[in-house]
This record gives structure tokens, sequence and C-alpha cells, in this order.
């Protein structure tokens, strides 16, 4: 039904919001005390772009809530590009909620205006590139994103983008003033072997909170960086802060990269083993790596090494194409033989080129058979689905209180060119597990 709804959607302009209860809850057997799945909704236009007239938007980030209230957040780009391409280029941060599991919207609000040529500091030219996480256990909400006016690619250790850091206190619904903490980040490299750094890129989309480790006031959270070293070789490392993104340390070695000369935009996600896993875009699929810990506490271990997933050793396909997506694990139990085990997901353009975005899914059933290095996690994925079938990009995603899979990309929906244009419509939609797999998995709940 979805794959007829996106292609009436090239047609109908003025339609730009579809809802209807397209998985049917199972009926739940006696004794079952598993949540089943609720009745998804088809697909939102969330930030609608339907003409060249239309100003530009990108970068799609969402997190939920403690009480389950989505928040999504995108570049309102004026000025049709990146963060410092465009000399006093203003770019704001938009975002909307919905407090129905995705059924309905509040109307776009502004998280903050670029102030471009009219800015009287560097920070306020333009903001860009967020992510975003919501804390477990409170109504507190930080948002990340690069800031300034100037491009990474331009970036030096004396001139290079903010790194601006926004905290709500209730939820999504006010904002605190923007703060610049990249100095207490690049400073960290200073001394490495690959320092003074040139510029830093904290990754878009989903800042990850673990379900496990509590160190300091607040479950860590974890967030993967793009860094442009002193000899401007392109690396990925992790970030992880114990106070909520209060203070932020390197993790593991500082002379150790999770992702070396490969490395690209990244996400980040917590294995069910508690080894951290990056997620490093490239051509034509992902590179991933594990860190183990030693302490755990104190954030110190080691990266194995960065393994490529494509279409020669089965995994992750991202045909003609470069493009930052999402990584998720989500308790699923396998319906032929009721197992309980984990599902990997990750979602990127299948392709050719920018196009059919889409979720790639892994069986995480055995640490050993599945996960216990990044050459068995990178190969052998199970299965896909195929969620757009127009030109489209980024994409990332949540799990929400009604056990449905909060999916947020951009697309070239209503024939506007994105390459072109500088922007896409940004497109929401409510996935269930079974749809996602075709029935093969449903959701575990864990407490």
């Amino acid at each position: 039904m979805r794959r007829s709804l996106t292609l009436l959607l090239t047609t109908l302009i003025g339609i730009s919001t579809f809802a209807c209860g397209c998985t049917k809850p199972e009926t739940p057997s006696e004794g079952d005390k598993e949540p089943q799945p609720q009745p998804t909704v088809e697909r939102t236009d969330l930030f609608a772009v339907k003409s060249a007239e239309d100003i530009a938007y990108r970068i799609p980030s969402i997190a939920v809530t403690q009480t389950g209230r989505l928040i999504a957040v995108v570049d309102y780009r004026i000025v049709r590009s990146d963060i410092g391409v465009v000399n006093n280029g203003r770019i704001d941060l938009h975002y909307r909620t919905s407090d129905d599991n995705g059924h309905t919207w509040s109307d776009t609000k502004v998280l903050i205006e670029g102030k471009g040529a009219e800015a009287t500091d560097f920070m306020s030219v333009g903001y860009g590139d967020p992510c975003i996480v919501a804390d477990r256990e409170s109504d507190r909400v930080l948002v990340m994103s690069c800031a300034g006016n100037v491009s990474f690619q331009n970036g030096t250790r004396q001139r290079h983008q903010n790194i601006a850091r926004f905290y709500s206190e209730d939820g999504g619904q006010t904002w605190s003033a923007p703060e610049d903490i990249a100095e207490s980040i690049y400073s960290q490299f200073d001394e490495s072997s690959y320092g003074p750094v040139r510029s830093m890129f904290v990754a878009s989309g989903r800042i990850m909170q673990s379900s496990t480790v509590k160190v300091g006031s607040h479950y860590r959270l974890y967030c993967a960086v793009l860094v442009r070293d002193k000899s401007a070789t392109h690396m990925n490392y992790v970030l992880f802060s114990d106070d909520f993104g209060g203070s932020w340390k390197v993790l593991g070695d500082i002379n150790e990269p999770a992702v070396y000369r490969t490395a690209d935009e990244p996400k980040v996600e917590e294995l069910p083993n508690g080894t951290i896993l990056i997620s490093s875009r490239y051509n034509e699929g992902r590179y991933y790596n594990i860190f183990t810990f030693d302490d755990v506490a104190a954030g110190t271990g080691s990266w194995d090494e960065a393994q490529f997933s494509g279409a020669n050793n089965r995994g992750v396909v991202a045909t003609q194409n470069s493009t930052n997506g999402e990584v998720a694990v989500i308790p699923v139990t396998r319906t032929a033989d009721n197992e309980p085990m984990h599902l990997l997901l990750q979602s990127v353009p299948m392709g050719p080129q920018r196009a059919n975005v889409g979720i790639y899914y892994k069986e995480l059933a055995s640490e050993l058979d599945d996960y216990v290095s990044p050459y068995e996690l990178a190969r052998d994925w199970d299965g896909s689905l195929q969620v757009s079938t127009l030109n489209s990009a980024y994409s990332t995603m949540i799990w929400q209180k009604d056990n449905n899979l909060g999916f947020f990309y951009e697309e070239e929906t209503y024939g506007v060119s994105a390459h072109s244009y500088g922007g896409y419509n940004m497109v929401y939609e409510s996935l269930s597990l079974e749809e996602i797999t075709d029935g093969k998995y449903k959701y575990r709940a864990t407490k």
C-alpha cells in the first residue's frame, strides 16, 4: 500500500499527509505480555518542499522523549548550501513535535535563526547539520549542530566551524541560547599524533544514549565525529559524555581513530554485549568498527580494524552513492521459532545514486557468529526494505513508544531537484518491524 501512495504523491501535489492503519495489531494469545504493534502512520511531509520557490530543507534528525513526544529537527537552508560554503550564508534550525506517535504534528517552530550577513559574531551566521537526543529519565533534550561561517573542508585549527549546543528542559517546548563547545573538544587533539586537527564535524541525526551505562548524572551519551587532521586526512572518532553533553571526552585512545582514511560522516550505536559500533559513510556501502572496553567507567579500551560492508560480502549496498544514514539495534523475537535476539538496522539510499532510500537488517542472534568482530558484523546481512521509490538521500530513525520505528528522510517527492536546488522534501514514516522484515521478526519488550 505504501508503494502506491508514494507513487501517488508524485502527481497529487496538494496532498501532504497520508495516514492509515496499514499494520493491523495482532491478537495477543492468552498470557502474552509482549506489546503488539500499533497501526502505523503511512507518511507525512514534515517539512514540505513542493516547488523551487520554497526554501530548501535538509538533514533530518529525530528524538523521542520519556513521555513519547517526537521531536524532528532540520536545516532551513535559506542560503541553499552547507555551512560556510557561501560567505555569510544564513541557515536556521526548524522543528516540529508530535505527542501521538506521529499521527499529528505541531506547526513548524524555530529552534534558532541564523543571522547571515547581519551576524555580529562568527557563530550566529548560520546553524546546520543538527543531531539530537532526549534523556530517558527527564524532560531534558540536547541538540548540537555545526555553526559559523567556514566550511568543513576549509577549516583550520585557528578558524573552524563552531559546535553549537542547545538544551531544552521541557521536552522540546523551549530552547536555551546556543553555546560553542568546540574548543573543549578540539583541544583534546592538540597533542595527539594527528593534531592539531583542522576541522571537525559532529555527525547529524541521532545522538545515542546508552541503555546500560550510567557513570555520572545521566545515562551515557555517544556521538561520532568526522575529523580532518593536520595533514587533511579524514578519520572518525567517537565522543562520550556522562553529564548529558555538559562535557565530552574521546572514547579510547586519542591516537587510535575508529576509522582512518576511508572515514566520512559516521553514526554510533551500542551493541547487545555493551561494545560500541561505529558506522561510517562510504561509496557503495558502509565501514564498520567495534570498540571494546577495558574500563567502562573511564571510557578506555580499543578499536578493532574497520571493515567494509557492501555487495562483495553481502552487506549494506549503496549503489553509486556515498550518503549518510542511521544505524540502530532493536530487541526482537524471530517469528519462525520464537527465538529472542536483536536486529541491526542500517538505512542508506539503495541507489543507483541518491535514490531509493531503504533499511537493511541483520540478525544479531549470536555474538560469536554475528558481531564478535567488524568482519563478522559487516557481512551476510539478512534482508532489506526499500522505503522510497524516488530520488532520496539522508535518513535517520528512532524507536517510538508505540513500538514502531520513526523513519525520517530526504526525498524529491515533488520533482524539485535537490542537486540544483539545495534541499529536499522531508518525509516522516512510522514502520512496524513486521513491515520492515516481511513478518520475520517482531518487537521484544525489555526492561
